[in-house]
């Protein structure tokens, strides 16, 4: 998992067997703000999505299991969500999943010149994420990626 630090990665580790318990993915877990008072933003999904009481009860679960680990010294603020329409892209299976839909891909390094591909997802090939943009196919090691979700779209009538 190339895109998680080693604290979001055992978070992520720790949560994920619970997680099948429970019928959900964790989709990924991002930590941000201040070292003094992190956010912990744990995002969940399940096969028909989740609700708002799924929500509630996940957060329940995910906050004892966060408390036991014991991450970071003094307080931090717990965010339980489901992935929104710019859902996160972690691993391989995710870019698989997608096929056919737009992503937006930021590499750790240069790839053909570029650090940013917006495209259409075409799945995976061995170890690479291949994407179409610009009317060109490009395959994108997936050890190289750095961030990449769904590029979602709203239509209003």
């Amino acid at each position: 998992m190339p895109m998680l630090t080693a604290k979001e990665q055992s978070l992520l580790r720790a949560l994920e067997p619970r997680a099948a318990q429970e019928g959900v993915e964790v989709v990924t877990v991002e930590v941000v703000g201040s070292r003094k008072a992190p956010t912990i933003r744990v995002y969940i999904d399940g096969p028909d999505g989740v609700s708002f009481d799924e929500l509630s009860q996940a957060q329940g679960w995910i906050d004892g299991i966060v408390e036991e680990l014991d991450p970071f010294p003094g307080a931090y603020m717990l965010e339980v969500s489901s992935p929104g329409i710019d859902r996160p892209l972690r691993t391989l299976e995710h870019f698989a999943r997608f096929a056919g839909e737009t992503a937006v891909v930021k590499m750790a390094a240069p790839v053909e010149g570029r650090s940013t591909f917006t495209g259409t997802l075409e799945g995976t090939e061995g170890d690479a994420v291949r994407l179409t943009c610009d009317g060109a196919t490009v395959d994108l090691p997936y050890d190289g990626i750095k961030r990449a979700h769904l590029k979602g779209t709203v239509s209003f009538k």
